[in-house]
């Protein structure tokens, strides 16, 4: 019986033992990521292709050390995350990485926290004008470049600056973070990025009648206003474009309040049809607007006197711009540039023209005016941008925040244009008369623009992230039901030179990690420590002869026969 229980008893003990050191070899893999700095919200850098050519980052995942841009000379980055504060930026520094397709684990840029439109902080503006211009020419830098490593933005905090400056500190010892030596580690465990499938753009119409006299058979002539919503920057989550084009369309929001009140009473309705147009797509050409005007019947494009488009009107000081198409010749631009400049005489502030040509052979697009001129509809775009923007830029980028924005700009651009417009409608052209007057019942309301403007400065929208039923485009659709007679909702697929890729956005994990000395060293004393314990109790209980027994080699199949 005693002989039958032993061997029973000894592979019970090692049975154990074999939990133990499986324990302990989990334990150990962990200790590497067992101690979390911080965690913090982070912006991937957009990811397109532009007629088959990659842009943007073109990975998501992380699983790297950090590094500040105090590093040594000569280490080897590519396994390495930079942690670099925009307070910091070496713009030059960072061209030369791309341009020369250096290698990196990955790169962070830290945004200052009052650009953030979740803090809505309106301090330190100094501080925002000089980051402006640094910030809008690394944007340009990393959407126009193919970077094959993954590019977060994220915004300070106290978390994430603790930690940075702990990094800093190692670096200028000589001390970088590697799997030898420790430090600290960014972690995102997220899926590589998918294309978006069949991106939908999403253009919101409504309509004010105009009053028509009895046993007038002809219809009537229509103005056109018109304002796109969405946005394109280095980050779609963080596009809000407070300017551009947020301040279009509150004005154009504002603009059909206006109206609304007017058309309602029909001893003021004019006899013009008022046409709104919330379109889709700008960034892309005005993708959005040319298969809205492609939709109408040519019984109303024919009636359209002319269309006004809405563009960027949220933080100039004095003067705005008219950018056409047509020669300031034609007889409907006369009368867009002067109602308008009379207007702003009486406001004090100045309008000027900008006439350029368009090439119907050339797919780029760079104001929204232009796809009407293509269908040889009037149009023009107010703007405070003098020059015509690049494609891709003047989109709502990172700098393009709340913080920005004049909100009185908006409402004397409001004024401008409803002056201006009423002026047209009710045969008033030339003559000193306020029918929006300060303080009147058709005042501009101040609360209901700054309203608005918040709204859509906390909004990212980006075209191909934004679905059918997005609770904003919902929202902007029922404002406007509010304000006239019908609205109707569009929804196109975002077609062209472009695809998007999704992970816009994601949780970054800091841990900080001992280095494989230690792991290795605290190995070696957990082991010595087991196997010390196993042959004590197997000595004790069992008998040293059992122990040595157990490193002895069994005999030969010969030797056991013999």
């Amino acid at each position: 019986m005693a002989t039958s229980k032993k061997p029973g008893g000894l592979r019970e003990m090692l049975e154990s033992m074999y939990s133990v050191i499986a324990l302990l070899f989990i334990l150990v893999a962990c200790v590497e990521l067992c101690d979390a700095a911080a965690a913090v919200d982070v912006y991937r850098l957009i990811q397109y292709d532009m007629s088959g050519s990659p842009f943007g980052s073109r990975f998501a995942a992380l699983n790297h050390h950090a590094a500040s841009l105090h590093f040594p000379p000569g280490v080897d980055l590519s396994r390495t995350v930079l942690i670099i504060p925009l307070r910091e930026l070496n713009l030059t520094f960072i061209r030369e990485y791309i341009n020369q397709k250096k290698p990196f684990g990955g790169l962070l840029v830290l945004l200052p926290e009052v650009l953030s439109f979740k803090t809505g902080g309106n301090k330190q503006v100094h501080e925002k004008e000089k980051m402006k211009n640094l910030l809008a020419e690394l944007e340009r830098l990393l959407v126009h470049s193919n970077i094959p490593y993954p590019v977060y933005f994220a915004f300070e905090n106290d978390e994430i600056g603790t930690v940075l400056a702990d990094i800093k500190k190692n670096d200028l010892m000589g001390q970088p973070a590697t799997a030898t030596t420790g430090g600290y580690k960014l972690v995102i465990p997220t899926a590589e990025p998918k294309k978006v499938a069949s991106p939908t753009m999403t253009n919101i119409q409504g309509w004010l009648s105009g009053l028509k006299t009895d046993g007038d058979a002809n219809q009537l002539p229509t103005i056109a206003i018109v304002a796109s919503y969405d946005t394109f920057g280095a980050a779609p989550a963080l596009s809000v474009g407070s300017d551009s084009n947020g301040s279009g369309i509150v004005a154009f929001l504002e603009i059909a309040r206006l109206f609304s009140l007017l058309y309602s009473n029909p001893k003021t309705r004019g006899r013009y049809n008022l046409l709104f147009g919330l379109t889709s797509g700008g960034p892309y050409n005005y993708n959005g607007t040319q298969k809205w005007l492609r939709s109408f019947d040519q019984r109303l494009r024919e009636s359209i006197d002319y269309a006004i488009c809405l563009n960027s009107i949220g933080s100039w000081d004095n003067e705005l711009w008219i950018h056409v198409s047509k020669p300031p010749e034609n007889a409907y631009i006369k009368q867009i540039f002067e109602g308008l400049s009379n207007v702003a005489e009486e406001l004090d502030l100045k309008v000027g023209l900008k006439h350029k040509k368009i090439n119907i052979s050339n797919p780029r697009v760079a104001w929204e005016h232009e796809q009407f001129s293509r269908l040889r509809v009037t149009a023009a775009t107010l703007s405070e941008l003098s020059v015509t923007p690049e494609l891709l830029e003047s989109t709502g980028g990172l700098f393009d925040t709340r913080q920005y924005v004049n909100e009185t700009a908006i409402v004397r651009g409001v004024k401008l244009v409803a002056e201006s417009l009423a002026r047209d409608i009710y045969g008033h052209q030339g003559k000193n008369i306020q029918i929006f007057a300060d303080e009147s019942s058709l005042a501009v309301n101040h609360a209901y623009v700054r309203s608005w403007l918040d709204v859509l400065s906390e909004t990212p929208r980006v075209a191909p992230f934004l679905s059918k039923d997005d609770p904003f485009v919902m929202a902007l659709k029922k404002e406007l039901a509010g304000h006239v007679d019908e609205v109707n909702v569009q929804h196109e697929t975002l077609e062209g030179i472009f695809t998007f890729y999704d992970s816009t956005s994601a949780r970054l994990n800091i841990y900080q990690v001992a280095s494989v000395t230690f792991d290795l060293l605290l190995l070696l004393v957990l082991g010595s420590y087991l196997i010390v314990l196993f042959s004590f109790l197997v000595i004790t209980t069992r008998g040293l002869d059992d122990l040595i027994s157990l490193f002895r080699r069994p005999p030969s199949r010969k030797l056991k026969t013999a």
